[in-house]
């Protein structure tokens, strides 16, 4: 065992005192050490809960013959970082989660590992530090939420985010929308729809880095504990298996990956992590590819923002093997490659069967002959930038506006709930990019306000930063190159005429190569708008979102 090199020998016997100034014995030193990061605080709804969770691992560790060690991971609540300063945090917050738990693992020489957690970055970051120790590592999630219940139909976070925007339009009264925020998210959870924590839960069981049913099962429900009994007990078990993350994640694992992420319809937010979790495991993954597979792969389910259902139907209606057997059954995924089961994909999902048809919708009959997302190329984005197609409204999908240029979030913000816009514009955020804002920030609190005033079928946006999972319209984030990098949208100016074609993947300003290379030499250098701490850091070390917004390996 990895651990032996803690505990075994004469020359460890200070460490085996140490050990043992844990209350561990004799008998728990011959056993795997399998450490359980926790992502428990009393900040996230979607960890809140996670102490009875990572408890029920411990148990399962224990039934099998281990030795659970738990240790804590930090996690940033997106939707309470949303629209100020707190939210350059999140993503940048994923590589601190994966340094993080390279430490603790390399240091105390684990045998293997159980993620407990459920929110945006937190998952991601845990399975980036999984392909990079390549230890025996399974994850098991919190759960999503349930969705709440206002005046007789189902609400999630996103219903209030575009409250606001229908308060700010005069179509709600402020009072209602106080009785919204008190019923939209009851309780523990990750928020209810296909918002990016969701998404990133759905794609890691994919991946086969976690149990079947462990993406849909709800927060609080009694399977959901069973679940992390057996994620406990499967752990000790994949050490003695010797069965690590290199022998799971390849080529094709990360292409059902994406082929489920276009049926399902999830965030824009799961290219930047499936990208960086593939950087750590040293597979190639390509935007062009994330098209491609587009291409072929219909969506199949349009849960919230971009439909009525969420989670708890998704479940319901058969969960990720449903959706992953309709996708076999149509030659359009692999279903040979291994899983932390032990198993195959394939194997794992052979009885899985469909039983809410109208949320997983028959390959024949999808919402969309093409998958959920899209990447757009052109001369204002070179390296490339995502828009979640199936949320976006039929007349949208092709545009053509003036510019309407913000060099910040707050800036927009300010002026979308001003009313100060107009109908065809196509607003531009920039500066908010991995680098210039630092940290990528999510503009929700732009798109829901524009859907909340019933504007999103008229507007588009597009920025260097991103957009919430729960994003819904035509909003197009991850332009590559960035402003901070002198990438050509550094260059727009209010009245360049943009063009939206996602049907095409096109995404074009109206100038010239000339005109745009002098905009750009014109450009003062660009300021760093934090100088200290780990923004600083992170905003010296940090790479395009075309590749992940990674830091080099």
């Amino acid at each position: 065992m990895r651990s032996g090199r803690a505990k075994e020998g004469l020359e460890k016997a200070p460490h085996r005192s140490l050990w043992k100034a844990l209350g561990l014995t004799t008998e728990e030193l011959k056993r795997p050490f399998i450490g359980v990061v926790n992502a428990f605080s009393e900040l996230v709804p979607g960890h809140v809960h996670l102490r009875d969770i990572a408890e029920a691992v411990k148990a399962g560790v224990r039934l099998a013959g281990g030795v659970p060690l738990e240790f804590p991971v930090i996690g940033v609540c997106d939707g309470i970082a949303m629209n100020h300063e707190g939210m350059k945090y999140s993503l940048a917050s994923r590589e601190l989660i994966a340094d993080s738990v390279e430490v603790m693992a390399e240091a105390h020489a684990l045998d293997g590992l159980v993620f407990v957690a459920a929110c945006d970055k937190i998952v991601p970051g845990l399975l980036m530090a999984a392909a990079r120790l390549d230890l025996p590592a399974i994850l098991v999630s919190g759960g999503p939420m349930l969705a709440g219940r206002f005046r007789g139909e189902n609400v999630s976070l996103s219903t209030v985010f575009e409250a606001v925007g229908r308060v700010k339009a005069g179509k709600m009264a402020e009072e209602e929308l106080a009785e919204l925020e008190e019923v939209a998210c009851p309780g523990c959870g990750s928020c209810a729809g296909m918002f990016t924590a969701n998404s990133m839960n759905c794609l890691a069981e994919v991946l086969g880095l976690a149990l079947p049913g462990n993406s849909t099962i709800p927060a609080v429900s009694a399977a959901r504990r069973r679940l992390a009994k057996l994620a406990g007990m499967r752990a000790v078990e994949l050490v003695k298996e010797g069965l690590t993350p290199s022998r799971i994640l390849s080529p094709a694992s990360f292409h059902n990956a994406l082929a489920v992420d276009m049926a399902l319809g999830c965030s824009t937010n799961t290219v930047l992590h499936l990208a960086a979790i593939a950087h750590e495991a040293g597979i190639p993954f390509s935007l062009a590819e994330v098209n491609r597979i587009s291409e072929r792969v219909p969506n199949l389910c349009r849960l919230d923002p971009a439909g009525v259902h969420r989670l708890q139907d998704l479940d319901e209606a058969g969960g990720i093997p449903a959706v992953v057997n309709l996708l076999l059954e149509a030659g359009l995924i692999e279903g040979e490659v291994l899983t932390v089961t032990g198993r195959t994909l394939r194997e794992n999902v052979k009885d899985a069967r469909v039983r809410r048809p109208e949320v997983i919708r028959p390959v024949e009959d999808p919402y969309s002959p093409t998958g959920g997302l899209a990447v757009l190329f052109g001369n204002l984005a070179p390296e490339g930038a995502v828009v979640k197609q199936a949320a976006v409204a039929p007349e949208m999908l092709r545009h053509t506006g003036p510019a309407r240029v913000f060099d910040s979030e707050e800036e927009a913000v300010e002026a979308i709930l001003a009313g100060n816009f107009r109908a065809g514009e196509v607003i531009v955020i920039r500066y908010e990019g991995p680098r210039g804002g630092p940290g990528m920030r999510e503009m929700l609190t732009a798109t829901a306000a524009l859907a909340g005033m019933g504007r999103d079928k008229e507007v588009a946006l597009i920025t260097d930063g991103r957009f919430s999972g729960a994003t819904r319209g035509a909003s197009i984030g991850h332009v590559s190159p960035e402003a901070a990098a002198r990438g050509p949208i550094a260059a727009l100016k209010d009245g360049d005429l943009i063009t939206i074609d996602i049907p095409a993947r096109r995404l074009e300003v109206h100038l010239d190569e000339g005109e745009l290379a002098r905009r750009l030499e014109a450009l003062p250098p660009f300021r760093p708008r934090v100088t200290r701490g780990y923004l600083s850091r992170y905003a010296s070390l940090v790479s395009s979102a075309a590749q992940g917004a990674v830091f080099p390996r």
